[in-house]
Protein backbone atom coordinates (compact mmCIF):
# COMPACT_ATOMS: atom_id res chain seq x y z
CA UNK A 1 0.00 0.00 0.00
CA UNK A 2 1.56 3.35 -1.02
CA UNK A 3 2.35 5.68 1.84
CA UNK A 4 0.56 8.60 0.20
CA UNK A 5 -2.36 6.96 -1.57
CA UNK A 6 -5.51 8.77 -2.59
CA UNK A 7 -7.12 8.36 0.86
CA UNK A 8 -4.10 9.85 2.68
CA UNK A 9 -3.88 12.71 0.18
CA UNK A 10 -7.56 13.48 0.68
CA UNK A 11 -7.15 13.50 4.47
CA UNK A 12 -4.07 15.74 4.21
CA UNK A 13 -6.04 18.21 2.05
CA UNK A 14 -8.77 18.12 4.67
CA UNK A 15 -6.24 18.90 7.43
CA UNK A 16 -4.73 21.79 5.44
CA UNK A 17 -8.21 23.14 4.82
CA UNK A 18 -8.92 22.98 8.54
CA UNK A 19 -5.70 24.86 9.32
CA UNK A 20 -6.51 27.44 6.63
CA UNK A 21 -9.82 28.12 8.32
CA UNK A 22 -8.03 28.44 11.67
CA UNK A 23 -5.34 30.94 10.70
CA UNK A 24 -4.37 31.51 14.32
CA UNK A 25 -2.95 27.99 14.41
CA UNK A 26 -0.66 28.58 11.43
CA UNK A 27 0.32 31.97 12.88
CA UNK A 28 1.15 30.45 16.26
CA UNK A 29 3.29 27.76 14.63
CA UNK A 30 5.61 30.17 12.80
CA UNK A 31 5.87 33.68 14.23
CA UNK A 32 5.81 33.24 18.05
CA UNK A 33 8.60 30.59 18.12
CA UNK A 34 10.80 32.88 16.03
CA UNK A 35 10.15 35.80 18.38
CA UNK A 36 10.83 33.52 21.37
CA UNK A 37 14.18 32.54 19.86
CA UNK A 38 15.10 36.21 19.42
CA UNK A 39 13.96 37.16 22.92
CA UNK A 40 15.62 34.27 24.73
CA UNK A 41 18.77 34.56 22.66
CA UNK A 42 19.25 38.18 23.71
CA UNK A 43 17.86 37.89 27.25
CA UNK A 44 19.65 34.73 28.42
CA UNK A 45 23.33 35.37 28.89
CA UNK A 46 26.01 33.87 31.09
CA UNK A 47 28.06 37.08 31.04
CA UNK A 48 27.61 39.75 33.71
CA UNK A 49 28.05 43.43 32.84
CA UNK A 50 27.71 46.78 34.56
CA UNK A 51 28.12 45.39 38.08
CA UNK A 52 27.50 48.34 40.42
CA UNK A 53 30.75 48.94 42.26
CA UNK A 54 31.46 51.00 45.38
CA UNK A 55 34.91 51.92 46.67
CA UNK A 56 36.58 52.78 49.98
CA UNK A 57 39.95 54.40 49.26
CA UNK A 58 41.85 54.82 52.54
CA UNK A 59 45.12 55.22 50.63
CA UNK A 60 44.02 58.16 48.49
CA UNK A 61 47.02 57.95 46.22
CA UNK A 62 47.51 57.91 42.46
CA UNK A 63 48.12 54.15 42.54
CA UNK A 64 44.90 53.39 44.43
CA UNK A 65 42.89 55.67 42.16
CA UNK A 66 44.39 53.93 39.14
CA UNK A 67 43.27 50.52 40.44
CA UNK A 68 39.72 51.77 41.06
CA UNK A 69 39.69 53.45 37.65
CA UNK A 70 40.69 50.21 35.94
CA UNK A 71 37.80 48.40 37.60
CA UNK A 72 35.38 51.18 36.70
CA UNK A 73 36.58 51.54 33.12
CA UNK A 74 36.10 47.86 32.36
CA UNK A 75 32.83 46.70 30.82
CA UNK A 76 32.28 44.43 33.81
CA UNK A 77 32.05 47.06 36.58
CA UNK A 78 30.40 50.45 36.81
CA UNK A 79 31.70 52.69 39.57
CA UNK A 80 28.76 54.12 41.51
CA UNK A 81 30.61 56.12 44.14
CA UNK A 82 33.03 56.29 47.06
CA UNK A 83 32.23 55.49 50.68
CA UNK A 84 33.91 56.68 53.85
CA UNK A 85 34.25 53.27 55.55
CA UNK A 86 33.86 49.56 55.01
CA UNK A 87 30.75 49.59 57.22
CA UNK A 88 29.04 52.08 54.93
CA UNK A 89 30.08 49.97 51.96
CA UNK A 90 28.57 46.84 53.55
CA UNK A 91 25.35 48.75 54.30
CA UNK A 92 25.12 49.85 50.66
CA UNK A 93 25.50 46.25 49.51
CA UNK A 94 22.80 45.09 51.96
CA UNK A 95 20.45 47.77 50.61
CA UNK A 96 21.12 46.66 46.99
CA UNK A 97 22.55 50.04 46.10
CA UNK A 98 25.70 48.33 44.86
CA UNK A 99 26.62 44.73 44.02
CA UNK A 100 30.34 44.78 44.87
CA UNK A 101 32.80 46.90 46.78
CA UNK A 102 36.56 47.35 46.99
CA UNK A 103 38.41 48.47 50.13
CA UNK A 104 41.97 49.74 49.63
CA UNK A 105 43.98 50.02 52.89
CA UNK A 106 45.84 53.16 53.93
CA UNK A 107 49.25 51.43 53.61
CA UNK A 108 48.58 50.29 50.05
CA UNK A 109 51.36 52.27 48.33
CA UNK A 110 53.79 52.02 51.24
CA UNK A 111 53.66 48.22 51.12
CA UNK A 112 54.19 48.27 47.37
CA UNK A 113 57.17 50.58 47.68
CA UNK A 114 58.72 48.38 50.36
CA UNK A 115 58.26 45.26 48.28
CA UNK A 116 55.57 43.76 50.49
CA UNK A 117 52.43 41.98 49.38
CA UNK A 118 49.44 44.18 50.11
CA UNK A 119 45.88 42.97 50.45
CA UNK A 120 42.86 44.60 48.85
CA UNK A 121 39.48 43.57 50.20
CA UNK A 122 36.80 42.88 47.61
CA UNK A 123 33.22 42.48 48.89
CA UNK A 124 30.64 40.64 46.82
CA UNK A 125 26.90 40.20 47.17
CA UNK A 126 26.75 36.39 46.97
CA UNK A 127 22.96 36.16 47.15
CA UNK A 128 23.29 35.15 43.50
CA UNK A 129 26.22 32.76 43.71
CA UNK A 130 26.72 32.58 39.95
CA UNK A 131 26.95 36.36 39.58
CA UNK A 132 29.31 36.57 42.56
CA UNK A 133 31.63 33.92 41.10
CA UNK A 134 31.70 35.63 37.71
CA UNK A 135 32.34 39.02 39.36
CA UNK A 136 35.20 37.49 41.31
CA UNK A 137 36.77 36.29 38.08
CA UNK A 138 36.42 39.74 36.54
CA UNK A 139 38.08 41.36 39.55
CA UNK A 140 40.92 38.85 39.47
CA UNK A 141 41.51 39.60 35.80
CA UNK A 142 41.65 43.36 36.38
CA UNK A 143 44.02 42.97 39.35
CA UNK A 144 46.22 40.62 37.35
CA UNK A 145 46.53 43.22 34.61
CA UNK A 146 47.26 45.85 37.23
CA UNK A 147 49.99 43.65 38.71
CA UNK A 148 51.58 43.32 35.30
CA UNK A 149 52.01 47.09 35.18
CA UNK A 150 53.39 47.51 38.68
CA UNK A 151 56.96 48.84 38.81
CA UNK A 152 59.74 46.28 38.92
CA UNK A 153 60.56 46.97 42.57
CA UNK A 154 56.93 46.56 43.73
CA UNK A 155 55.43 43.35 45.07
CA UNK A 156 52.11 42.26 43.62
CA UNK A 157 48.80 42.82 45.36
CA UNK A 158 46.14 40.27 46.20
CA UNK A 159 42.39 40.63 46.54
CA UNK A 160 40.18 38.89 49.07
CA UNK A 161 36.47 38.40 49.57
CA UNK A 162 35.17 39.10 53.09
CA UNK A 163 38.60 38.71 54.66
CA UNK A 164 39.70 35.55 52.83
CA UNK A 165 42.13 35.82 49.90
CA UNK A 166 40.88 34.53 46.59
CA UNK A 167 43.70 35.83 44.40
CA UNK A 168 47.32 35.88 45.41
CA UNK A 169 50.41 35.50 43.34
CA UNK A 170 53.94 35.94 44.62
CA UNK A 171 56.56 37.23 42.20
CA UNK A 172 59.62 35.19 41.46
CA UNK A 173 63.13 36.36 40.87
CA UNK A 174 63.34 34.50 37.57
CA UNK A 175 61.02 34.60 34.60
CA UNK A 176 57.36 33.78 35.07
CA UNK A 177 55.31 31.47 32.82
CA UNK A 178 52.61 33.22 30.85
CA UNK A 179 49.29 31.75 29.81
CA UNK A 180 48.11 32.33 26.24
CA UNK A 181 44.65 30.74 25.84
CA UNK A 182 43.30 29.84 22.41
CA UNK A 183 39.49 29.69 22.17
CA UNK A 184 38.50 27.18 19.51
CA UNK A 185 35.20 27.27 17.58
CA UNK A 186 34.13 30.50 19.35
CA UNK A 187 37.06 32.94 19.38
CA UNK A 188 34.89 35.86 20.48
CA UNK A 189 33.39 33.90 23.41
CA UNK A 190 29.86 34.79 22.29
CA UNK A 191 27.62 32.96 24.74
CA UNK A 192 24.59 33.60 22.51
CA UNK A 193 25.89 30.92 20.12
CA UNK A 194 25.56 28.31 22.86
CA UNK A 195 22.21 29.61 24.08
CA UNK A 196 20.31 29.94 20.77
CA UNK A 197 21.38 26.49 19.55
CA UNK A 198 19.98 25.05 22.78
CA UNK A 199 16.82 27.19 22.72
CA UNK A 200 16.24 26.01 19.14
CA UNK A 201 15.68 22.42 20.33
CA UNK A 202 13.57 23.58 23.28
CA UNK A 203 11.22 25.50 21.00
CA UNK A 204 10.89 22.61 18.55
CA UNK A 205 9.80 20.16 21.26
CA UNK A 206 7.70 22.67 23.20
CA UNK A 207 5.72 24.04 20.25
CA UNK A 208 5.26 20.74 18.43
CA UNK A 209 4.00 18.95 21.55
CA UNK A 210 1.63 21.77 22.56
CA UNK A 211 0.21 22.29 19.06
CA UNK A 212 -0.21 18.57 18.39
CA UNK A 213 -1.98 18.01 21.71
CA UNK A 214 -4.21 21.05 21.18
CA UNK A 215 -5.16 20.03 17.64
CA UNK A 216 -6.01 16.45 18.63
CA UNK A 217 -8.10 17.46 21.64
CA UNK A 218 -9.90 20.19 19.68
CA UNK A 219 -10.86 17.76 16.93
CA UNK A 220 -12.14 15.23 19.44
CA UNK A 221 -14.22 17.93 21.17
CA UNK A 222 -15.64 18.95 17.79
CA UNK A 223 -16.68 15.35 17.10
CA UNK A 224 -14.76 14.95 13.83
CA UNK A 225 -12.86 11.94 15.19
CA UNK A 226 -16.05 9.91 14.89
CA UNK A 227 -16.42 11.04 11.27
CA UNK A 228 -12.93 9.76 10.53
CA UNK A 229 -13.92 6.37 11.92
CA UNK A 230 -16.63 6.13 9.23
CA UNK A 231 -14.11 6.75 6.44
CA UNK A 232 -12.37 3.84 4.64
CA UNK A 233 -8.96 5.07 5.81
CA UNK A 234 -6.97 2.97 8.27
CA UNK A 235 -5.67 4.22 11.61
CA UNK A 236 -2.11 4.59 10.26
CA UNK A 237 -3.38 6.65 7.32
CA UNK A 238 -5.36 8.90 9.66
CA UNK A 239 -2.30 9.45 11.88
CA UNK A 240 -0.06 10.23 8.87
CA UNK A 241 -2.62 12.66 7.49
CA UNK A 242 -2.97 14.48 10.81
CA UNK A 243 0.79 14.68 11.45
CA UNK A 244 1.87 15.82 7.96
CA UNK A 245 0.44 19.40 7.97
CA UNK A 246 1.71 20.10 11.49
CA UNK A 247 5.13 18.70 10.59
CA UNK A 248 5.41 20.84 7.44
CA UNK A 249 4.44 24.04 9.26
CA UNK A 250 6.82 23.32 12.15
CA UNK A 251 9.60 22.49 9.70
CA UNK A 252 8.98 25.85 8.03
CA UNK A 253 9.38 27.40 11.48
CA UNK A 254 12.71 25.59 11.91
CA UNK A 255 13.93 27.04 8.60
CA UNK A 256 12.94 30.52 9.74
CA UNK A 257 14.62 29.98 13.14
CA UNK A 258 17.81 28.82 11.41
CA UNK A 259 17.85 32.04 9.37
CA UNK A 260 17.32 34.07 12.55
CA UNK A 261 20.29 32.36 14.25
CA UNK A 262 22.48 33.20 11.28
CA UNK A 263 21.32 36.78 10.66
CA UNK A 264 20.50 38.04 14.17
CA UNK A 265 23.15 36.22 16.22
CA UNK A 266 25.83 35.53 13.62
CA UNK A 267 26.01 31.80 14.40
CA UNK A 268 28.46 30.29 11.89
CA UNK A 269 27.60 27.30 9.71
CA UNK A 270 30.83 25.36 9.36
CA UNK A 271 29.05 22.06 8.81
CA UNK A 272 26.30 20.91 6.49
CA UNK A 273 22.88 22.48 6.87
CA UNK A 274 20.99 19.28 5.84
CA UNK A 275 22.38 17.55 8.95
CA UNK A 276 20.87 20.22 11.20
CA UNK A 277 17.55 20.14 9.34
CA UNK A 278 17.44 16.33 9.51
CA UNK A 279 17.94 16.53 13.28
CA UNK A 280 15.24 19.23 13.47
CA UNK A 281 12.81 17.00 11.56
CA UNK A 282 13.38 14.12 13.99
CA UNK A 283 13.01 16.51 16.93
CA UNK A 284 9.70 17.81 15.54
CA UNK A 285 8.37 14.27 15.10
CA UNK A 286 9.36 13.51 18.70
CA UNK A 287 7.48 16.57 19.92
CA UNK A 288 4.39 15.74 17.86
CA UNK A 289 4.45 12.21 19.27
CA UNK A 290 4.66 13.57 22.83
CA UNK A 291 1.70 15.85 22.14
CA UNK A 292 -0.32 13.03 20.57
CA UNK A 293 0.24 10.74 23.56
CA UNK A 294 -0.71 13.63 25.85
CA UNK A 295 -3.93 14.18 23.89
CA UNK A 296 -4.95 10.52 24.15
CA UNK A 297 -4.80 10.73 27.94
CA UNK A 298 -6.62 14.10 28.15
CA UNK A 299 -10.34 14.68 28.12
CA UNK A 300 -10.19 18.42 27.38
CA UNK A 301 -7.81 21.16 26.25
CA UNK A 302 -7.34 22.29 29.86
CA UNK A 303 -6.30 18.79 30.86
CA UNK A 304 -3.83 18.62 27.98
CA UNK A 305 -2.23 21.92 29.04
CA UNK A 306 -1.98 20.73 32.63
CA UNK A 307 -0.31 17.48 31.58
CA UNK A 308 2.08 19.41 29.35
CA UNK A 309 3.11 21.40 32.42
CA UNK A 310 4.31 18.18 34.04
CA UNK A 311 5.94 16.84 30.86
CA UNK A 312 7.80 19.74 29.22
CA UNK A 313 9.66 21.35 32.18
CA UNK A 314 11.45 18.10 33.16
CA UNK A 315 12.40 17.50 29.52
CA UNK A 316 13.71 21.05 29.15
CA UNK A 317 15.65 21.13 32.43
CA UNK A 318 17.43 17.79 31.84
CA UNK A 319 18.38 18.48 28.22
CA UNK A 320 21.65 20.31 28.80
CA UNK A 321 20.45 22.90 26.30
CA UNK A 322 20.97 26.04 28.41
CA UNK A 323 23.62 24.69 30.78
CA UNK A 324 26.38 22.11 30.33
CA UNK A 325 25.48 18.51 31.09
CA UNK A 326 28.63 18.34 33.25
CA UNK A 327 27.07 20.91 35.60
CA UNK A 328 24.21 18.53 36.41
CA UNK A 329 24.47 16.02 39.30
CA UNK A 330 26.24 12.80 38.32
CA UNK A 331 23.13 10.68 38.98
CA UNK A 332 21.05 12.89 36.66
CA UNK A 333 23.43 13.06 33.71
CA UNK A 334 22.49 9.62 32.26
CA UNK A 335 18.89 10.86 31.86
CA UNK A 336 20.03 13.08 28.97
CA UNK A 337 20.52 9.95 26.84
CA UNK A 338 16.72 9.60 26.48
CA UNK A 339 16.13 13.32 25.95
CA UNK A 340 15.56 14.35 22.29
CA UNK A 341 16.47 17.99 22.99
CA UNK A 342 19.91 16.95 24.24
CA UNK A 343 20.72 14.97 21.10
CA UNK A 344 19.51 17.76 18.82
CA UNK A 345 21.49 20.41 20.75
CA UNK A 346 24.67 18.33 20.33
CA UNK A 347 23.95 17.94 16.60
CA UNK A 348 23.22 21.64 16.06
CA UNK A 349 26.25 22.91 18.02
CA UNK A 350 28.74 20.41 16.64
CA UNK A 351 27.59 20.88 13.04
CA UNK A 352 27.28 24.66 13.11
CA UNK A 353 30.22 25.64 15.30
CA UNK A 354 32.71 22.79 14.79
CA UNK A 355 31.80 21.61 11.30
CA UNK A 356 31.29 18.02 12.47
CA UNK A 357 29.80 15.56 10.01
CA UNK A 358 27.65 12.48 10.26
CA UNK A 359 30.71 10.33 11.05
CA UNK A 360 31.08 12.14 14.38
CA UNK A 361 27.39 12.72 15.09
CA UNK A 362 25.90 9.33 14.21
CA UNK A 363 25.47 8.29 17.90
CA UNK A 364 23.29 11.35 18.49
CA UNK A 365 21.35 10.75 15.28
CA UNK A 366 20.86 7.14 16.31
CA UNK A 367 19.66 8.18 19.77
CA UNK A 368 17.30 10.80 18.34
CA UNK A 369 15.95 8.35 15.75
CA UNK A 370 15.38 5.68 18.43
CA UNK A 371 13.56 8.17 20.69
CA UNK A 372 11.42 9.35 17.75
CA UNK A 373 10.63 5.76 16.74
CA UNK A 374 9.60 4.77 20.28
CA UNK A 375 7.50 7.90 20.85
CA UNK A 376 5.94 7.67 17.38
CA UNK A 377 5.00 4.01 17.88
CA UNK A 378 3.55 4.83 21.30
CA UNK A 379 1.49 7.70 19.87
CA UNK A 380 0.10 5.51 17.04
CA UNK A 381 -0.72 2.74 19.50
CA UNK A 382 -2.47 5.14 21.86
CA UNK A 383 -4.34 6.83 18.97
CA UNK A 384 -5.46 3.47 17.55
CA UNK A 385 -6.61 2.41 21.02
CA UNK A 386 -8.60 5.63 21.36
CA UNK A 387 -10.25 5.17 17.97
CA UNK A 388 -11.21 1.60 18.83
Amino acid sequence: MPLLNHRVRALIRKEFGQIRRDRRLAFSLILPPTLQLLLLGFALSASVRNIKLGAVDDSRTAESRELIARLGESQSFRLVGYYASADQLGTAISQNKIDAGIVIPYNFVRNLQRGRTTTVQFLLNAMNANTAAISQGYAESVIQNYNAGVHAGFRQISARDAGRPFFSRQPTASGRPQLHPAFLYNPGLRDSWFIVTGVFGLLLILNSSLVAAGAMVKEREAGTIEQLLMSPASTSEIVIAKITPLFLLLFLMSLLATAVMKLAFGVPFHGKLPLVLCGAALCILSGISIGTVNATFSKSAQQAQLMAFFINPPINSTAGALNPVEAMPAWLQPVTVINPIHHFAVIARASMLKGSGFAELWPNFLGLFAITLVLGSLSIWRFRKQLS
